[in-house]
């Protein structure tokens, strides 16, 4: 495997970089995404990135010129008050996730791609990275990641006690707005090389990850960043030296992961109650 992760580097380098920028700008967004429980909202908006970079491809247009646009008005629908409404907001996202899911299809029909293209656009492909690829993410992602971390405090203060931020002067709605804006950009800048399954698994599973290992926040998100990049070396490894597909494979990587400290915790549980009956 030693060999074949080498080889991996030396052939295909961009899909590697475009892979870390990912798994760091997605674990680390994703915390967010699950401390405020709207994981429904980041596989809806990936959807709509799917959505768009399908339009974007019947139009003629950059992919990420139709991802960004389907994302950033699928964020402006979902800005609004719903607490009021009479539909609840899971309601709202569930229609618009099917609905996006459903004319990406449709769109791509229309577009006369062959099925390999077809496949590629709608659920992406890490290894046919190109340089294009590379600077969009760096160029989107980063300075989205660096802006985020900047100002960490108030969204911390949003998303973990809305009166606490309220009462120390924090605009909470237009916090909220701009994060699921930041999570909109990330989303569309990954869309096209990483696929809705892909950049969905990076958003929730590491950071499901770095929760169950550490409750400091430091610590999550930089422990979500690694278990991302960790799983996405050792999926695109298993994908060259397996010849299987390079996305799925790092989604099953990060799921085993996943599953592995998710078991290694409920037998450290286990045994340390054994050990505490045992003494008393």
């Amino acid at each position: 495997m030693l060999h074949s992760f080498s080889a991996c580097c030396s052939l295909f380098p961009k899909a590697l970089l475009c892979g870390v920028i990912m798994a760091i700008s997605c674990g680390v967004f994703g915390v967010f995404v699950l401390l405020h429980r709207v994981v429904f909202i980041s596989i809806a908006l990936t959807e709509c990135a799917a959505c768009g970079i399908a339009a974007a491809a019947l139009w003629h247009v950059h992919p990420f010129t139709g991802a960004v646009s389907a994302c950033l008005l699928a964020v402006v629908f979902l800005s609004r008050d719903w607490d009021n409404s009479v539909l609840p907001r899971d309601a709202i996202l569930g229609a618009l996730y099917t609905g996006a899911a459903a004319l990406s299809v449709l769109l791509v029909a229309h577009s006369g791609m062959g099925l390999l293209e077809v496949k590629a656009m709608l659920y992406g492909d890490l290894i046919l990275a190109a340089d294009s690829d590379l600077w969009l993410l760096a160029l989107v992602q980063i300075p989205v990641l660096s802006f985020g971390l900047l100002f960490l405090k108030p969204l911390v203060y949003t998303f973990l006690d809305r009166n606490a931020a309220r009462l120390m002067g924090i605009p909470v709605k237009t916090v909220e707005f701009l994060f699921f804006l930041g999570l909109g950009l990330v989303v569309s800048a990954a869309g096209k090389t990483g696929g809705a399954l892909l950049v969905f698994c990076l958003l929730v599973v590491p950071p499901a990850g770095a929760l169950l290992l550490s409750r400091r926040l430091s610590s999550v998100l930089f422990l979500s960043a690694i278990l991302g990049v960790l799983a996405t070396l050792c999926g695109l490894t298993w994908s060259f030296h397996q010849d299987l597909p390079g996305n799925q494979c790092i989604v099953v990587v990060a799921c085993a992961l996943l599953a592995g400290i998710f078991l290694v915790k409920k037998l450290r549980l286990v045994w340390l109650h054994k050990f505490a009956e045992a003494v008393y």
